[in-house]
């Protein structure tokens, strides 16, 4: 099993490219479910999880082929011929169950063993259920894996989320497409992924609209066609790296970036005296002055602090000056980190889905171990402004979600490397 070694070694000065978003490509992935045609995307992140999309794609009949190194996906469901999302792929990844909108809405039945990814917290199937229960399916859940049925096909539905969940915004909006009438979807997700998935369903043929608010209206179609689409830019792997020079020192830019994915993000970091510019290619990111000052920080549904920034930013939090407070109110168990980063002198007290952080002078490096993916980099992050050496263990968690780190980190002057188990 491979770790990270990191020794702090100062500021960091350069550029980063910015990979396609993660979220979005897994996302954008199955809507090739829905048509018969090829549905290419570029721009797509090199990861773990997206090999694994694909792999669970393919076991379902479609054809998918990576071109340019993988930046390219050539998919296609013109043969899908299979129904059944089985255990030993969906347990893998969370992002599995976007199969099953897609599944039930052209080929009328789907059989979608219950996701898994990590360890994070409860997200219940529950929303997804009762949104496409209210489309006319029937669903049963027996021996892990939920059956699914429309007989006569979806029907378009007035539906209301109890919370705006993204995957079930996501599930429910690729199962409108091919819907009979029009579904309104209310209390929906907002999300730049889900924008990014509606952009590409109306190059499909898809009617929508209200994408980015919280009521989507789709109308239904007989059929959707081939499609060639851009992967989004990852807003989280732009917020990590964003994150890294206010921690070491320096100045980066990150190509691609985009302020408008992560305002309120930024409103943090210049609070907290982080400088972040626009620039021709990107973003450029820089401390305002030594240290960065401690902010509180509360995680909320978009357009809100994105809790899969969190755990970078309590890693900066621990050098600041003063205390700060992150309260986790999406995902419980999501301060797994916290413990990690005390093994590196950081002092933080946690009270249930509230962590209390006190800044200390500078972080000491030690053995630590990654417990999920925003975990294991928050890890990577503290490590470039601690003293000494840092091992992050586990670090697999880390290739499902971010590619090539130590290449990137290692490109703007980080002193990091990834050593194999018998390296």
């Amino acid at each position: 099993m491979d770790r990270i070694v990191v020794r702090g070694n100062g500021p960091l000065n350069g550029q980063i490219a910015i990979s396609g978003a993660k979220n979005a490509c897994l996302t954008l992935m199955p809507a090739t479910l829905l048509s018969e045609e090829p549905l290419t995307l570029t721009n797509a992140p090199r990861l773990s999880d997206i090999r694994t999309m694909a792999t669970l794609l393919q076991s379902l009949g479609a054809e998918v082929q990576t071109m340019q190194d993988g930046k390219v996906l050539a998919m296609s469901s013109h043969a899908a011929d299979t129904h059944v999302a089985d255990y030993d792929i969906v347990r893998k990844m969370r992002a599995s169950n976007l199969v099953l909108g897609p599944l039930l809405a052209r080929h009328g039945h789907a059989v979608v063993s219950l996701p898994g990814g990590c360890a994070i917290g409860a997200r219940p199937m529950d929303i997804h259920i009762a949104a496409l229960e209210e489309m006319g399916a029937e669903i049963e859940l027996k021996d892990g894996y939920l059956h699914a049925r429309a007989a006569r096909g979806l029907k378009g539905a007035d539906i209301t989320l109890r919370f705006a969940s993204v995957g079930a915004t996501e599930n429910v909006v690729m199962a409108a497409t091919l819907a009979k009438g029009t579904t309104v979807l209310r209390n929906a997700a907002r999300e730049p992924e889900i924008v990014d998935l509606v952009t590409c369903l109306r190059k499909m043929g898809a009617e929508i609209a209200g994408e980015g608010t919280d009521t989507i209206t789709i109308g239904g179609m007989d059929r959707l066609h081939g499609a060639t689409h851009p992967v989004v830019a990852d807003r989280i792997e732009t917020g990590t790296y964003m994150l890294a020079p206010a921690i070491a020192g320096g100045e980066v830019e990150l190509l691609g970036g985009r302020i408008d994915l992560l305002g309120a993000f930024c409103e943090k970091l210049d609070a907290c005296g982080i400088d972040v510019a626009e620039t021709p290619g990107g973003l450029i990111v820089k401390r305002r002055n030594g240290r960065v000052d401690a902010v509180n920080v509360v995680t909320e549904i978009f357009p809100g602090f994105p809790t899969d920034l969190q755990a970078q930013m309590m890693a900066v939090m621990c050098t600041a000056d003063g205390v700060s407070v992150l309260e986790e109110r999406i995902f419980e168990n999501r301060f797994m980190h916290a413990p990690e980063l005390v093994r590196m002198g950081a002092q933080i007290d946690v009270q249930g889905g509230t962590a209390t952080v006190t800044g200390v002078d500078r972080l000491k490096g030690a053995p630590v171990m990654a417990t999920d993916l925003r975990a294991s980099v928050s890890l990577i992050l503290a490590a470039l402004g601690a003293e000494g050496e840092t091992v992050v263990n586990r670090v697999y968690h880390l290739d499902r979600g971010y590619e090539r780190v130590e290449e990137k980190l290692g490109a703007v002057g980080a002193d990091i490397e990834r050593v194999s188990e018998d390296g």
